[in-house]
């Protein structure tokens, strides 16, 4: 399939419903308003395709960047390009999401995370500490800088309050992600989501709600979700 093909594929999944509900979240034109389930019968037709997904990226569509991040080949696409995405990925469907999952998966996932943390850009900073969450989520522990992990959770711990509205909503997502991830890291997580309580966020007058993540860490050990790694970054 083309570009141009899988545009027309996206007009014809487009759904007025989920195109009100993602405005409201801040998608906006030009986009259809796909459901993630009718993206991914598209990308059963096209598989990985790095060329394509960097074509579909480039549309501006929400619905076309979302599905090439679900396309993209993790092991072909340059730091440069998912630079360039993360520059275009205006909301966070694609900045907290859809980037990122494609980021976590690359080899270099960690060392983008660590970058893009450090930006005085919002959408930037909500993306690395997205790219590291997910990339701990992928990747096993003997593999990461347990370290280094370490030393994010002491940040968070020290700056979470006065970080920029979504880069605490990603930090709080990160805290709960490190409990699970690594059990090693279970009990500092859990020091941590305490010490930061419960934090504010402005969801934009949508339903959305911050998890408490004290509680939710509670909830996974209960369950006995800790170290339970993920196959892949993307759903």
């Amino acid at each position: 399939m083309t570009a141009n093909e899988i545009l027309v594929e996206l007009e014809k999944f487009g759904d007025p419903q989920t195109k009100k509900i993602l405005m409201r979240h801040g998608a906006r034109e030009p986009f259809f308003g796909v459901k993630v389930a009718d993206l991914k019968t598209i990308l059963k037709k096209t598989k990985k395709n790095h060329e394509l997904s960097l074509e579909l990226y480039k549309t501006g569509n929400s619905d076309a960047m979302y599905l090439a991040c679900l396309m993209a080949d993790e092991k072909k696409i340059t730091e440069a390009q998912l630079n360039e995405w993360i520059d275009q990925a205006y909301w966070f469907y694609l900045n907290e999401f859809a980037v990122p999952w494609v980021a976590a998966e690359t080899s270099f996932g960690f060392e983008l995370g660590m970058k893009w943390i450090q930006s005085d850009r919002e959408s930037i900073a909500a993306a690395g500490w997205s790219t590291l969450a997910y990339y701990a989520g992928v990747n096993q522990d003997k593999d990461l800088d347990i370290k280094a992990y370490v030393q994010l959770l002491d940040k968070i711990a020290a700056e979470i309050h006065q970080a920029p509205n979504r880069v605490r909503h990603t930090m709080n997502g990160f805290v709960i992600a490190i409990a699970t991830y690594l059990k090693d890291l279970t009990e500092k997580s859990r020091t941590v989501a305490a010490q930061i309580g419960e934090i504010t966020v402005d969801m934009h007058g949508t339903a959305c709600k911050i998890p408490l993540a004290s509680a939710y860490i509670d909830k996974a050990i209960e369950k006995g979700q800790l170290g339970k790694k993920r196959k892949t970054a993307r759903c």
